[in-house]
């Protein structure tokens, strides 16, 4: 495939749950195609909450007739009324106003418990850090669902995004000078080649079944998430998924009867080991220290358990670097035979390279001043696979926890924003229409709260 085919590059990047008689090998060969659909069968029907991966309070927000309500937290309204204008971030969502449903509920609307969490407990944490005395204002958004928006459930998810990264500096990296353009590529092909035991290990557990002791696998996981950065991510998203899945805390459960993955069980364990994340998640410095794991899960749920975290972790992280990180096809090995060269590496591990190179750039060099440019670039790319698809509310592919996103560059976009309120109850009510414009264009990544303390609560997810 032409690797600046972006539209089949970007339907590649999305997950969909339309179709749960079929398993997702679209872009899988040979024994990886196997094993997804044995973790397709796993996940969806060998774990407590299995079921919701499919009939989710999410999926009924997105199919359901009517208007569509998210909510929103913001803690710089009065900047964003100033403006008039409210512009989307970036992050998992790639380039869209970042929600979490809401149900009608009474007089009012309950909060999905992700939006209870950011509302109530992440947004007043970062605020207490410098945000001047400000208050988190939920913002409801209530938006016409147009006649010819899919219907379907086609999420992004970010993990998949490694190839489009790729994809993306090819086109912009005469922005570098040759100088630069040499270096970074050197720093690139360093991280991986001083990675290949973690890299060889994980593939031999997944192409050919070797054993190998958890406790030993995460511990050199630990080692490696320094030189590999997206390793981080990869190792937050299956600790979350294992926790929503198979908690079967009275909280988890009380959650699952209305539709709803336990998303406090991660934003807890995330916040418990790395408190100044809140409203500043960099899950390139994920790492649980292997010798506290057990005291880690305790402190997070002690409905499950360690010994068989562990193991999952093992095997879902090992085939989560397969799926990733490696070219779609491509299964490298013979690893002390590599060429140690960025186009020969770009060959067989292209995603790698791309979640490398986007998270390099951040401060290599010159390149911090055309980041926003970048990711504005990837926001434009998702914004027309999204128009293309009338995909009106995009959300995080990787697990259906309740990250919900509004397409800013949508069409003819029909909507409402209301400044609301809690009542006792812990519902939100809409107070106050506001005169807000949702404009196709990309925060700064300076002036969000992810690197700084204006314009808007940031997303309560992986950037």
């Amino acid at each position: 495939m032409d690797t600046h085919d972006s539209y089949h590059l970007w339907a590649d990047a999305h997950a969909f749950y339309d179709t749960p008689l079929l398993p997702d090998t679209r872009d899988q060969a040979g024994p990886l195609a196997e094993q997804s659909a044995r973790w397709e069968r796993r996940l969806a029907d060998e774990t407590p909450h299995g079921a919701l991966l499919r009939t989710n309070a999410l999926f009924d927000t997105l199919n359901g007739d009517g208007p569509m309500h998210l909510l929103h937290v913001t803690h710089a309204l009065e900047e964003i009324s100033q403006n008039g204008f409210l512009y989307p971030s970036g992050g998992c969502l790639v380039g869209s106003i970042y929600c979490a449903p809401l149900t009608v509920h009474g007089s009012g609307f309950r909060m999905h418990n992700l939006a209870e969490y950011v509302l109530n407990k992440e947004a007043p944490a970062f605020v207490a850090k410098g945000g001047e005395g400000r208050t988190p204002t939920p913002l409801i958004f209530e938006i016409t669902r147009p006649r010819r928006a899919y219907r379907g459930l086609a999420g992004v998810d970010y993990l998949r995004l490694g190839a489009i990264h790729l994809s993306i500096y090819s086109d912009l990296e005469y922005l570098l000078s040759n100088a630069e353009r040499s270096a970074l590529r050197e720093t690139i092909v360093s991280r991986i080649k001083n990675s290949t035991a973690f890299l060889a290990l994980a593939a031999a557990i997944v192409y050919e079944g070797v054993d190998v002791a958890a406790p030993s696998f995460l511990e050199l996981l630990d080692e490696t998430i320094p030189r590999l950065p997206i390793l981080g991510y990869l190792y937050f998203e299956a600790l979350a998924e294992y926790l929503m899945l198979h908690s079967t805390s009275d909280h988890t459960q009380q959650l699952a009867e209305r539709g709803e993955f336990n998303n406090w069980l991660y934003k807890e364990m995330l916040f418990a080991t790395f408190p100044d994340m809140a409203g500043r998640f960099d899950l390139a410095k994920f790492r649980p220290a292997p010798g506290k794991f057990d005291k880690l899960l305790a402190s997070v749920d002690t409905t499950v358990d360690p010994l068989h975290a562990r193991a999952y972790l093992r095997d879902r992280i090992s085939y989560l670097v397969a799926a990733r990180l490696f070219t779609p096809g491509q299964i490298p090995e013979a690893w002390r035979h590599t060429r140690w060269e960025f186009d020969s590496l770009a060959t067989q591990m292209g995603p790698l390279l791309g979640h490398l190179i986007h998270r390099e750039l951040r401060t290599f060099g010159r390149y911090p001043d055309f980041y926003f440019y970048f990711d504005q670039h990837k926001a434009l790319q998702a914004w027309n696979y999204w128009n293309h698809m009338d995909i009106i509310a995009p959300f995080n592919g990787t697990m259906p926890k309740g990250e919900v996103g509004i397409n800013p560059a949508y069409p003819d976009l029909e909507y409402s924003i209301y400044r609301a309120v809690r009542d006792e109850a812990g519902r939100v009510h809409p107070v106050e229409k506001l005169d807000l414009t949702i404009a196709p264009r990309l925060v700064d990544i300076k002036y969000t709260l992810m690197r700084n303390n204006k314009w808007s609560v940031p997303e309560p997810s992986p950037n």
